[in-house]
């Protein structure tokens, strides 16, 4: 339950960041709503896995490291942004960094 609600947390997060470029300086009613909802949203479902027992520094470095790379490949895929091949690099530096997070701690 503590990763569903990790990844509700994500998507929430990364809607609402893909929102705010939307919003264009909260200058569109609808995207905008969307951006605190989802923030709103994200920080509670995260707060909701760290109850259930979570570390804070698996959570956080899941969180941050997925929304990155989420919302890197939407921009990508999406909004006409560009990836150099050094920022791939760092997308891939951020997965090796959240596997080894994961990995540390099952010992």
């Amino acid at each position: 339950m503590t990763y569903v609600l990790l990844l509700l947390a994500i998507v929430s997060e990364v809607s609402a960041t893909v929102s705010l470029k939307l919003s264009e300086g909260f200058t569109k009613p609808v995207p905008s709503v969307v951006v605190v909802i989802g923030y709103v949203a994200a920080f509670l479902f995260l707060s909701q896995a760290l109850k259930r027992g979570m570390a804070v520094g698996v959570a956080y470095g899941v969180w941050s490291a997925v929304g990155v790379v989420a919302v890197a490949v939407i921009g990508t895929l999406f909004l006409g942004e560009r990836l150099a091949p050094m920022q791939i690099g760092g997308i891939g530096l951020l997965i090796l960094g959240v596997l080894a997070l994961e990995l540390g701690g099952a010992h």
